[in-house]
């Protein structure tokens, strides 16, 4: 598992562990029952504080991302893959449509709407 921290994004960085961590596990890449770094190593490595990787870690725990066994360290938890792509797949809904709302009220067709979508997807 490799997270990369961005001094230049907008985004916390223990939102930015947290989004990454979650995207492995959402992915595949990180399995079931899989060992995560402890907060301490991933701090460590990050060249981060142990505050910021407990913070991440604590949002993981409360999304049911991650469980962690004291002495042992943290774990990727059982994911319930469809329900989870469900809820994404709404949000992503929302946010398209207030894109369209707003294309329309600016009077943007939907070629130009699907040239802006595969330019920002491509990126």
């Amino acid at each position: 598992m490799q997270i990369i921290i961005s001094n230049s994004s907008k985004e916390p960085i223990y939102e930015q562990i947290t989004n990454q961590i979650k995207s492995s596990i959402l992915t595949g890449e990180l399995q079931e029952g899989s060992p995560i770094p402890s907060m301490r190593k991933l701090a460590k490595d990050l060249q981060i504080s142990v505050i910021t990787t407990k913070r991440a870690y604590e949002e993981l725990e409360k999304a049911g991302f991650i469980y962690s066994i004291v002495g042992k360290g943290s774990f990727v938890a059982e994911q319930n893959l469809d329900l989870i792509k469900e809820k994404k797949l709404k949000v992503i809904e929302e946010q398209l449509s207030a894109v369209i709302t707003n294309s329309r009220e600016i009077g943007l067709s939907l070629d130009e709407l699907q040239q802006i979508m595969r330019i920002l997807y491509e990126e």
